[in-house]
């Protein structure tokens, strides 16, 4: 079993009010709201930005892509900045400016004007608001993380930094249903002309409200008696190194399973649109479903272990999952299933990933660290992935590769999982 920190001298014995739980993960809700509409109506984005000719095939969805993963590069940068100034100045106020630019941004891409109206100016405008929405992203996960596991009462790291996690399944199950319903409501080329900007501008309202929850009487986290002051802290490189090749599976495995889905079933499976997004409904509910439970289960038995059965547990069934879907035999209702049950795999490693990550890093620099670390292995394993994907099948016609994708990220992960950094060994306390 692994043994893990213990809160030092003055840590907070009550848990924090609903309001601050509310307030520290909802903006994660937002920005994975918008993530995952994006990642929904790629295909029709590609047609409306990315298409000269207003044809979308599998080359301007590959061009649709690279803008995704552009935002994600983007996130370090993100991390980096807004996370000095939350260690230096404190959580709250910056997890505001975020907030508002991530839901600024994205209700303005459904304002934009389209290729066949501004011409080649249009893939630019969209491009640099990702951008925006890539450096905001980059800024609200380590500081809503370090918040929610400072907040936590003794021994429920595990399930406060979960929230974190389930915001996240909330924000890309809410992007589902959203454009589930508006593609199944609207006719295909009312969808295309005006219908998918709805989903976006939906982000405004909800930016309000997590402005709101934000604004409110703020609660502090103590984690250290009064009088005593933490010792200087220097980041390096290896332990933000360690954590993201420790979550790489985790960002591998639930873009793939959980946002790329529609658009490769749509391609690759010439699978219709509506279904395509509704199938993305069952893999993030059950992905919704194991979150919090997880969190829990490794305050009990540690972080790691629950982190490592996920891993494994995506290397072993991503292959059989992809042919079960490829297989027009099966059923549709075990398909759901079976994308329920993908969806409860990436959520055994969303659900104590949080509290991992937090814990890698002393105080000082917890925000920076942990967000930096998140940050690099989204940019590289999330927001590559449908770019990766989709060309590889592309050129290739191997429908296979995304689990081998899927697959192999996490297997990174779970060597990474096997073994401690020094600065872990040597720290007993936060």
């Amino acid at each position: 079993m692994e043994t893990r920190p213990v809160l030092g001298t003055g840590a907070r014995t009550r848990g924090p009010t609903v309001r601050a739980v509310a307030a520290g993960s909802v903006g994660n809700l937002v920005e994975w709201y918008e993530f995952g509409v994006y990642g929904f109506l790629a295909t029709v984005l590609a047609d409306r930005f990315f298409a000269p000719a207003g044809d979308g095939g599998a080359g301007a969805l590959v061009r649709t892509y690279a803008s995704f993963a552009l935002a994600f590069f983007f996130r370090p940068l993100g991390a980096w900045v807004f996370g000095r100034l939350g260690d230096r100045f404190g959580r709250r106020p910056v997890l505001i400016g975020v907030v508002a630019l991530m839901s600024g941004a994205t209700a303005l891409i459904g304002a934009l004007p389209t290729y066949g109206t501004v011409g080649a100016l249009a893939p630019w405008l969209l491009t640099s608001l990702r951008i925006v929405q890539g450096l905001a992203a980059g800024g609200e996960f380590g500081g809503a993380v370090a918040l929610l596991t400072e907040l936590a009462p003794p021994g429920r790291r595990g399930l406060y930094g979960a929230w974190q996690s389930f915001t996240v399944a909330l924000g890309l199950l809410a992007g589902a249903g959203v454009t589930a319903v508006t593609a199944t409501a609207l006719t295909g080329a009312q969808l295309a002309a005006w219908g998918w900007r709805l989903p976006f501008l939906l982000a405004l309202p909800l930016g309000l409200v997590a402005l709101w929850l934000r604004a409110g009487p703020a609660e502090e986290a103590s984690e250290r008696g009064p009088g005593r002051r933490e010792p200087a802290v220097r980041l390096g490189w290896r332990v933000p190194a360690l954590a993201a090749a420790r979550v790489m599976g985790w960002s591998a495995a639930g873009y793939t399973f959980l946002v790329v889905l529609p658009s490769y079933l749509q391609l690759a499976l010439h699978t219709d649109m509506r279904h395509a997004l509704l199938a993305a409904v069952p893999a993030n509910a059950g992905f919704a479903a194991v979150i919090l439970p997880a969190g829990l289960l490794s305050d009990r038995v540690g972080r790691r272990p629950v982190l490592l059965a996920g891993a494994v547990l995506v290397v072993v069934t991503a292959l059989p999952l992809l042919r079960l879907l490829q297989d027009p035999g099966v059923s549709g209702t075990a398909k759901g299933w079976a994308l329920a049950a993908a969806g409860a795999v990436v959520g055994l490693m969303a659900g104590p990933g949080p509290a991992l990550l937090a814990e890698m890093f002393p105080k000082r620099v917890r925000w920076t660290g942990l967000g930096l670390a998140y940050a690099l292995s989204n940019a590289l394993f999330s927001g590559c992935a449908g770019l990766v994907v989709t060309e590889a099948v592309r050129r290739t016609g191997n429908p296979d590769l995304p689990a081998f994708y899927a697959a192999a990220a996490c297997a990174v992960s779970a060597v990474a999982l096997m073994g401690r950094s020094r600065e872990e060994v040597n720290r007993s306390c936060w």
